[in-house]
């Protein structure tokens, strides 16, 4: 790794990590409750829409990574907290194209972040969200919200994170680094954030060379959910349908 590469990629996943955190303090403030309501609801839709993928033999452990680790119902402050401690030293021992990966990770939650704040408060203010949200509600919300430019990056990111993954998981020096890392890691506390790295790295190689396939069916489908909520589909979120006259 150059200087410049070490450099760029710090700083790279520095910006992502103060992004992040920024809006997780703020983002939710007030209505940190209808926030938990929103994030399980779309997490049971996710889980809905890639069922198949999570029943897969090769795609169970990938489908689990995206679905539950980068875009579930869990709480990602104490990942964000080992890694502000980590930053300097992850520079000095990683490749740039695994900070890069991070930073992705990083970014990809801090947009689905924003944006479910942003869609909480439409929720609270305008629909008197307060103890459970059905689907008619949700759609309306959304397509309230909009914001389908950042909603088109949310899922170029998923594309991109997937396929910085699938390049990088079958490099041997990572894989050991990984490993190696993993006690030493534990020790330091960091046992949250080497756990998430080793799953998504872990769930690539499990995947082989099937892994594009399975990002490409991941964004492939969100990109036609986004489109039909966009364009007022009476049945969005059930693919297979087409609109009634």
């Amino acid at each position: 790794m150059t200087d410049h590469e070490e450099n760029s990629g710090a700083a790279r996943l520095l910006e992502q990590l103060r992004r992040s955190q920024s809006i997780h303090r703020d983002g939710a403030a007030g209505v940190e409750r209808e926030f938990g309501i929103l994030r399980r609801w779309q997490s049971a839709r996710l889980a809905r829409t890639h069922a198949d993928l999570r029943v897969h033999p090769r795609y169970r452990l990938a489908a689990e990574f995206f679905l539950d680790e980068l875009y579930g119902d869990r709480d990602f402050h104490q990942r964000e907290r080992d890694l502000a401690r980590i930053v300097p030293t992850m520079a000095r021992i990683l490749p740039a194209n695994v900070l890069h990966t991070a930073a992705l990770a990083l970014e990809l939650n801090a947009l689905s972040h924003e944006l479910d704040a942003l869609m909480t408060r439409i929720l609270v203010a305008e629909f008197g969200l307060r103890d459970a949200l059905d689907e008619a509600t949700y759609l309306a919300a959304y397509r309230r919200c909009a914001r389908y430019a950042q909603r088109r990056r949310q899922i170029d990111l998923v594309e991109q994170l997937g396929r910085d993954l699938r390049r990088v998981v079958h490099k041997h020096f990572i894989h050991t680094a990984l490993k190696l890392a993993r006690t030493p890691a534990r020790l330091a506390g960091l046992g949250e954030l080497h756990r998430f790295l080793e799953a998504g790295f872990g769930a690539f190689r499990h995947m082989g060379a099937e892994a594009e396939t399975f990002v490409t069916l991941i964004t492939d489908r969100e990109r036609t959910l986004l489109e039909r909520m966009r364009a007022g589909h009476p049945r969005p979120l059930d693919l297979g349908d087409e609109p009634e006259d």
